[in-house]
């Protein structure tokens, strides 16, 4: 199937051109046209595995199966301003909840416990595991660009969009700790290994922060 990403970076906008019988899934409330093409919401995983999408990966309880009819077209977007990437999966690869906007149908969606380590990292204790053969869309807020690490990288929680299976991670401070407290970077996942990792250029926690301080403070009666 044929695809492409229009209006990148900051208001991307993904676009399939189908065969009759190619199937998409896609987060629930992502289609923004489509022409020739049956839409089909199911509990991908059962009862049990729409729960834990919904619950703990951040992700809605039902996935939406879109099945071209002939000549078929289909724009799907994420709910927030920013980029779309495509990545082909072979085996396994990780992303934060929420990233996920669409897949090939043999692309297996669940989700992962971080670990303990991941408990002060403020950006959830779940990941999201895409699983298979097959391709995959993953949206973010802001940019996305994709890192080649050999040996380590320490990336800010709040811009990590996937990374490989090939990689192990912990959560570590992104200096001393006066460096912590002071410097405004807290928290960083270290990576180590050899493979891919995928970075928004905005962070949504900053952005909220950012806009916070230019509300009008309450200065009571």
């Amino acid at each position: 199937m044929k695809y492409r990403i229009l209006s990148k970076p900051s208001y991307s906008l993904l676009e399939f051109e189908l065969e009759s019988g190619d199937e998409i899934q896609a987060e629930t409330g992502a289609m923004v046209y489509m022409r020739n093409v049956e839409l089909k919401t199911e509990m991908k995983g059962g009862l049990f595995g729409g729960l834990k999408r919904s619950l703990l990966g951040g992700e809605s309880f039902f996935v939406n199966r879109f099945v071209s009819k002939g000549k078929g077209l289909l724009g799907l977007a994420p709910p927030y301003q920013g980029d779309i990437t495509y990545i082909p999966v072979s085996g396994r690869l990780f992303a934060q909840s929420g990233a996920f906007l669409a897949s090939s149908p043999d692309i297996n969606i669940d989700t992962k416990w971080g670990g303990r380590r991941t408990f002060f990292a403020g950006e959830g204790l779940f990941l999201l595991k895409l699983e298979g053969d097959g391709d995959v869309w993953l949206s973010s807020f802001g940019g996305i660009e994709s890192i080649d690490v050999d040996g380590t990288l320490k990336v800010d929680t709040g811009h990590i969009v996937a990374f490989e299976e090939t990689l192990s991670f912990n959560i570590a401070r992104a200096g001393g700790l006066k460096a912590t407290l002071l410097s405004g970077e807290g928290l960083v996942a270290e990576f180590k290994g050899t493979g891919k990792v995928w970075i928004q250029t905005r962070s949504v926690g900053e952005y909220l922060g950012w806009l916070s301080s230019l509300l009008p403070k309450d200065k009571g009666n």
